[in-house]
């Protein structure tokens, strides 16, 4: 089922509607990875290939975690259920991860255990409205096959600060109609026309927060014992990472 729906998306991809989308967001996501540096990178989910966006990274090892093996990634594993540390990420990036999972807020609480205090998370998202929102009236329109949990940016912005994330960015970009036989391609000016005119008619969104720092634990009065652990029960260990992670 993965397998099927991640071809299927990727076959969308080549269309020249799909070609113009990658382009664009290529181009919002270096702009986003521009400022975000430290040991680790994981994008989760692929989309495009490999290197559409890994290659924006400026921390010093990057990997992709995918659901399945198309596209060769570093590691496959479950979005909800991400076999890497707590707390030893810089940066994590969701390149329409949400809109094809059913579990969407399970995969941001997994982002939140896995990132270090300040560390950074991406997400790009299609607007359930705007132009897209009426692909269903247009005969030919639609989303990617599989694409079919759409959450606002406004909704993911509130699910974010629930996580006690700092949103650094919204960014509403991709002014383009849905037709996948669409040749016109959608220019930098028209681009920039559009998020200062009408932002609301843009077809996708970039989201970028930030985990806050943890609050400081008081340290405990001596007098205060700690339990002693009876015997025979071990506590749990941390998942461990087996990812391979590429040199930059």
């Amino acid at each position: 089922m993965q397998g099927d729906r991640s071809h299927l998306s990727q076959q969308w991809l080549s269309t020249v509607l799909g070609e113009a989308l990658l382009q664009r967001e290529a181009r919002v996501v270096e702009e986003a990875l521009d400022g975000i540096f430290g040991e680790h990178c994981v994008q989760l989910g692929l989309w495009g290939d490999k290197r559409t966006f890994l290659r924006f990274t400026r921390t010093q090892r990057c990997a992709l975690i995918a659901e399945t093996a198309d596209g060769e990634p570093s590691a496959v594993a479950e979005m909800h259920r991400l076999p890497i540390e707590s707390d030893s990420l810089d940066a994590v990036l969701l390149p329409h991860t949400l809109d094809f999972s059913d579990r969407p807020h399970a995969i941001l609480r997994e982002v939140d255990r896995v990132l270090r205090s300040d560390g950074h998370v991406i997400i790009l998202g299609f607007k359930p409205g705007g132009l897209w929102g009426l692909r269903r009236l247009v005969p030919g329109a639609g989303m990617p096959p599989g694409a079919d949990q759409l959450i606002s940016d406004r909704r993911l912005r509130d699910w974010l600060q629930l996580l006690d994330m700092r949103i650094q960015s919204s960014t509403r970009y991709f002014f383009h109609w849905p037709l996948p036989g669409n040749k016109a391609r959608a220019s930098s000016k028209w681009e920039r026309r559009g998020q200062a005119w009408w932002p609301e008619l843009a077809a996708c969104y970039m989201l970028t927060a930030q985990k806050r720092v943890g609050t400081m634990t008081p340290v405990r009065p001596l007098w205060r014992r700690q339990p002693k652990v009876v015997a025979g029960l071990a506590e749990p260990s941390t998942r461990v990472s087996r990812i391979r992670f590429d040199q930059r």
